[in-house]
């Protein structure tokens, strides 16, 4: 599978905002944030990665369920898409996933939130989206806020069966700053490995905002250049999402 779509299908379903000072969402490196018990967050996203000829991604729901204290359950329902041979759109896997947080940080101390979010692939999708086997994403994700600003970010490693695929790593760091109670904005920079025998690493950025409109209803967006191999890995990305909150 095409390196810019595999790392879209692993990572499209970062996690959620608990606040205008927690990443996830729009940005690929993600938070160690859990939804808040017994709160419900959901995105209707759509995103992509363009390469010469084509772009590729996926749109679709993201739901997060606070479970328990420090405990998050999300399950990802995309619809994957590519525009270039004509075009074809088409049911992606489906993701399942759980977010534990078991390290807090503490006001005056160096140590950051902390947690675990192991993600299946589940095979779902046909040939053109998917290698119809079973993958994981086993990652650890980091966050120290400091007043209006926070530095997040982490990584991991990606179980990646199939013909022509390969197991790869994935890291990413961020940093974010709350203008005020409504809007934020904020850039990273990522990194992974080969995912298939024919890709290359590539390394991106992206630049985000988010802009709460309401208690309930949240915009949420970003894009950025490809640095690293650019031409073939991905010469830019974006995503955008609706945030419902309740």
């Amino acid at each position: 599978m095409p390196a810019p779509r595999r790392l879209f299908l692993a990572l499209l379903a970062t996690l959620p905002c608990a606040s205008l000072v927690h990443a996830g969402p729009p940005f690929v490196s993600d938070d160690p944030e859990p939804t808040d018990a017994g709160r419900w967050e959901i995105y209707g996203f759509a995103a992509g990665t363009h390469v010469a000829g084509d772009t590729a991604g996926a749109g679709g729901l993201d739901i997060n369920y606070g479970g328990a204290k420090d405990l998050q359950l999300t399950a990802v329902l995309p619809f994957n898409y590519e525009t270039g041979a004509g075009g074809r759109v088409g049911l992606g896997n489906i993701e399942l996933a759980a977010k534990y947080k078991f390290v807090h940080q503490v006001d005056g101390s160096s140590v950051p939130d902390i947690a675990f979010f192991p993600r299946a692939f589940v095979p779902t999708a046909g040939r053109r989206f998917g290698t119809r086997r079973l993958g994981f994403l086993l990652p650890l994700w980091a966050q120290k806020d400091l007043g209006p600003w926070s530095i997040f970010g982490g990584g991991g490693y990606d179980i990646n069966p199939g013909r022509g695929q390969r197991d790869f790593w994935l890291t990413g760091i961020g940093l974010q700053r709350a203008a005020n109670d409504r809007f934020s904005i904020g850039a990273e920079i990522y990194r992974h490995t080969a995912d298939t025998d024919d890709a290359r690493r590539f390394t991106g950025v992206n630049f985000g905002a988010l802009y709460k409109m309401n208690d309930h209803w949240s915009l949420i967006g970003s894009a950025g250049p490809g640095i690293e191999h650019a031409r073939t890995e991905g010469r830019y990305t974006f995503y955008l999402a609706l945030k419902a909150d309740y």
